[in-house]
């Protein structure tokens, strides 16, 4: 796995609110998971994510350029089904398959600790899976821009599972081509959600970049909805609602 330049701590965690299920933070080497559910599942949490990083991790040692490009690749060999699910997302979106990782293990991890939970909630480092029987509202944190913090989607169980995907070229340390302080993404598929997150991003130099990126971000398969907040300014688009 790409290990981080500096551990940053997720201070965005502090107001997050799930009263009715047990939080617990997972942390396996640079994968660190924010994980609510029902029980506490951390031992079995920590089971599940070292088996993907070591997937991933054995992928890459096959095919090195997995871990550095910039550009889809084609599959080698019979690979796990989470390098299958961030290959597609790679090919959709346009970008190298480690844009989708994040979305990836919260994904598979996530639908894995179904088997202990009815409900589960894992983010990773911005990038969300959620799988609820009540309405939830997620907020959305845009680094400096005065919008941070002050939009808000709801997400209705009956949408969900779903994947909630956030990428900034101002905020954090993965690589970002483009200036958008959050490029939100949401689709029934985590990994897509999170390399189309970085693909939209990518595109917003400037304000009037917001419209181009949501139409692209919209004509992929598979997403369902797009938000993008460049400064003071930000614009939506699809299905995602707002409160």
């Amino acid at each position: 796995m790409v290990k981080n330049k500096a551990y940053q701590r997720r201070f965005y965690r502090d107001g997050i609110d799930s009263q009715d299920l047990i939080t617990q933070e997972v942390v396996v080497c640079e994968t660190d998971l924010f994980i609510s559910s029902e029980r506490d599942l951390s031992q079995a949490a920590q089971g599940i994510v070292k088996k993907y990083r070591r997937e991933i991790e054995d992928y890459m040692r096959l095919v090195p350029e997995f871990k550095t490009s910039l550009e889809p690749l084609p599959l080698q060999s019979d690979p796990p089904d989470i390098i299958k699910s961030m290959t597609r997302a790679s090919d959709a979106a346009g970008v190298g398959p480690m844009a989708s990782v994040a979305g990836a293990v919260a994904e598979f991890t996530g639908k894995e600790l179904l088997s202990y939970s009815r409900q589960i909630i894992v983010e990773n480092g911005g990038d969300i899976f959620i799988k609820s029987d009540i309405e939830r509202i997620v907020s959305i944190f845009a680094g400096d821009s005065l919008l941070t913090n002050r939009l808000f989607i709801r997400i209705r169980p009956q949408d969900t599972p779903i994947g909630i995907c956030t990428s900034s070229g101002t905020v954090g340390h993965s690589l970002s081509l483009g200036k958008a302080d959050g490029c939100v993404i949401i689709s029934g598929d985590t990994s897509l959600a999170d390399a189309v997150a970085t693909a939209a991003c990518n595109r917003v130099k400037n304000k009037k970049d917001i419209r181009t990126a949501l139409k692209f971000a919209l004509s992929i398969d598979g997403v369902k909805g797009a938000l993008i907040v460049y400064k003071k300014d930000f614009g939506v688009s699809g299905k995602i609602e707002l409160v």
